[in-house]
């Protein structure tokens, strides 16, 4: 099996930092493109940043120059660096990725359980 965790969630003031992390971890044989995502109550999940196995990294609008997505190939582990957080920026944050299982020729993706961030003065 495969499971994604992630850690570093909280509760922060407008304007300040969290650094996510997100780590893959079973039979893992290859992973391809690393990604986060967020839910706010009542909304739909939207997509925050990704990052392929290259390390070429894709943003959403409402996160350019703000947040900064990572990844560490060797520890299977993706990273989620938001600044100048707004309260807007409130949500449950996902990560995402696309693995392929050893012994499996396919690829899919797998979610983690989520963490919350909540930004408030």
């Amino acid at each position: 099996q495969v499971q994604l965790v992630e850690s570093g969630g909280g509760l922060v003031q407008p304007g300040e930092s969290l650094r996510l992390s997100c780590a893959a971890s079973g039979s893992i044989f290859r992973i391809y493109t690393m990604g986060w995502y967020r839910q706010a109550p009542g909304e739909q999940r939207e997509l925050v940043a990704t990052i392929t196995s290259a390390s070429s990294a894709n943003y959403a609008d409402f996160v350019k120059g703000r947040f900064s997505i990572s990844r560490d190939n060797a520890k299977n582990t993706v990273y989620l660096q938001m600044n100048s957080l707004k309260p807007e920026d409130t949500a449950v944050y996902y990560c995402n990725a696309d693995i392929q299982r050893r012994g499996y020729i396919n690829t899919r993706p797998y979610w983690g359980q989520g963490t919350q961030v909540t930004v408030s003065s």
